[in-house]
């Protein structure tokens, strides 16, 4: 039976995400988001929610709507007998996006920033001996490359720089063609300033058909003076995907002077410590 490491054992006081069951099944199945209670039962106690006892209250309970996400795990290496559920970082990664995958990050008040910068440090704590460990697998090296770019836009420390930079080429050189792998390395770059050396990788992930590597590109072009060129390349991309609205406001920024098409924010981004 394969082991598996799991990532919720960090996050177990975040209320707003899903518990992860204390074991992966053979078969994955969806994960519960909210808090989940384990009561223990007594031998003899009575269901007061199927049987009325006098001089007690009956009780009425039900759960409307319920959201559930589905079970992540990677391999934790390429041996493939360890398996780590990534489900709730996936999750919380992917929350946070909008407001720090680019640089500078987007925040709507310094609360949510700042349990964010918190949450993100612990994660890239947790996953860093995972991730530099020998034959560690794609998967984690590209999760760590996420968590500490996010980490490095957040300036929470020259360490996490270093990191990103590292897992950012390690990725790379495991999958030189593939293309959110490109696109990271190339963003981290082109918005540090840079953009010949960016473009690269960024047009290589542009090739592969990752859209925000052509958004990135569009980002790099208006900070480099050259307007038309970007909206012109937001304009084509928009008639490649008419129904992605984020490329219609970027558009709208380029048109009313803006020069940064990445100020599209969740404002409504509400972020919990992992850690109280």
């Amino acid at each position: 039976m394969k082991k598996t490491l799991l990532a919720c054992t960090l996050l177990l006081s975040l209320a707003s995400f899903a518990q992860i069951n204390s074991s992966v099944q053979s078969s994955i199945s969806p994960t519960m988001r909210g808090e989940i209670t384990t009561t223990i039962k007594h031998p003899n106690a009575t269901n007061l929610l199927s049987n009325a006892v006098a001089g007690v209250p009956a009780i009425s309970a039900s759960v409307s709507n319920p959201q559930t996400i589905k079970t992540i795990t990677i391999p934790a290496d390429n041996k493939g007998n360890t398996q780590m559920d990534v489900t709730l970082i996936d999750e919380f990664l992917a929350d946070v996006a909008p407001n720090a995958r680019h640089y500078p990050p987007n925040f709507p008040n310094r609360t949510t920033e700042h349990f964010t910068g918190e949450n993100i440090k612990h994660l890239s704590d947790w996953i860093e001996p995972f991730a530099t460990a020998p034959n560690t697998h794609f998967e984690v090296v590209l999760r760590a490359a996420k968590i500490n770019g996010m980490a490095r836009n957040l300036n929470l420390g020259e360490a996490y720089s270093l990191r990103a930079n590292a897992h950012m080429a390690k990725a790379i050189k495991l999958k030189p063609n593939h293309d959110e792998a490109n696109f990271l390395y190339g963003m981290m770059i082109s918005e540090a300033g840079g953009f010949n050396e960016g473009k690269k990788y960024l047009d290589k992930a542009a090739s592969l058909g990752y859209i925000e590597a052509e958004q990135s590109l569009a980002q790099s072009d208006l900070l480099s003076d050259k307007k038309e060129l970007a909206r012109s390349r937001l304009v084509a991309l928009q008639t490649k995907h008419p129904s992605n609205t984020q490329i219609t406001e970027q558009i709208k920024i380029i048109d009313n002077g803006g020069y940064y098409i990445w100020k599209i924010a969740d404002n409504n981004l509400s972020v919990k410590p992992f850690k109280q």
